[in-house]
């Protein structure tokens, strides 16, 4: 891993973090971590400590999710999370459109639009955790808490 500065995106996420007061920094893994397993390979961490910021729609409106990647996300406790509503897998432009981050490099904070957010409770077991840095090469290192009071999620069981 190395500290050095590269796309907008990036940049773009690590102003947020300090808007945020957030502690950590962002930094480059070697390899792109498209997958939860190869940004925990590539950390030497367990794929459990990873956060993944995945966007779904909920009745047509995009909402944000930061799951563990150690389970799949069940969508109907998404659903009741959202008052009922109807989960759809957002696509890659919605994506796009609704964070300004590609897929595999979307940031939980510095988001093109404010986003309903549940932070899934599983990573609470974890001293430190892990999410996208703005670009599937980068990653920051965080903790449950300051993950929730920087993306002013809501805790939730999500997982399968």
């Amino acid at each position: 891993m190395t500290e050095i500065s590269h796309p907008d995106s990036v940049e773009r996420f690590r102003a947020a973090l300090k808007e945020h007061g957030a502690e950590g920094d962002v930094v480059r893994l070697d390899d792109n971590a498209h997958t939860a397993q190869a940004a925990a390979e590539g950390l030497g961490i367990t794929r459990g400590q990873i956060a993944n910021s995945l966007v779904f729609l909920a009745d047509g409106e995009p909402v944000l999710v930061m799951s563990s990647g150690g389970h799949r996300v069940d969508t109907d406790k998404v659903s009741v999370a959202f008052g009922g509503k109807k989960i759809t897998k957002a696509n890659a432009d919605d994506v796009r459109a609704a964070t300004g981050y590609v897929i595999g490099g979307v940031s939980p904070v510095g988001l093109a639009t404010v986003l309903p957010t549940l932070v899934d409770n599983d990573l609470a077991q974890y001293e430190t955790i892990w999410s996208a840095g703005g670009h599937p090469a980068y990653v920051y290192q965080t903790t449950f808490s300051e993950l929730v009071r920087m993306t002013g999620g809501t805790p939730a069981d999500i997982g399968e």
